[in-house]
């Protein structure tokens, strides 16, 4: 198990800022034991990562390089990668019915508000972004620093849903 990488899949209806925001994160802070994908339920024809979350992802030393909306479709083919663990981080992601996932990886629901929804300043829309991020990474950061065994696929699973409360 030490040697294995996690793949781990985020989903969310657009894809376009909370998934992104996520997979940017456990990428940039998974330590090489962690691969981070993000996907949606139905992303807009030409959908593209949110400008504003790109914005707090680069200002935070993230790296955006290969960042994409991209449709959950795509991971649910026969040559996707295997994913180990799925996280809806949206609430309408979470109450669909998801496409068969190859392996019967764990999963977990981490609900997240949008910071994309909402009028306010250019200024307050940032600061959601950033909030977000922060969110994201204080809970990223619980999850690769888990132990070994309670990484194991059957423990995942449970491990990641009560990473939800935190």
């Amino acid at each position: 198990m030490t040697d294995k990488v996690l793949n781990v899949l985020f989903l969310c209806t657009h894809n376009s800022a909370r998934s992104i925001l996520a997979e940017a994160i456990l990428n940039d802070i998974g330590q090489g034991r962690f691969k981070a994908f993000s996907a949606g339920s139905s992303p807009r024809d030409n959908q593209q990562p949110n400008p504003l979350g790109l914005q707090v992802l680069q200002s935070a030393g993230i790296s955006i390089d290969g960042l994409r909306s991209k449709t959950w479709d795509e991971f649910a083919a026969p040559d996707a990668p295997h994913m180990d663990l799925v996280i809806t981080v949206c609430d309408n992601a979470a109450g669909e019915v998801c496409p068969y996932w190859p392996g019967q990886p764990a999963t977990a629901h981490w609900g997240f508000p949008d910071p994309s929804e909402g009028d306010g300043t250019e200024a307050q829309k940032l600061e959601a972004f950033r909030q977000t991020l922060h969110a994201f990474h204080r809970r990223l950061s619980l999850l690769i620093s888990l132990p070994i065994d309670k990484l194991e696929k059957t423990l995942l699973q449970d491990t990641a849903r009560e990473l939800s409360k935190g």
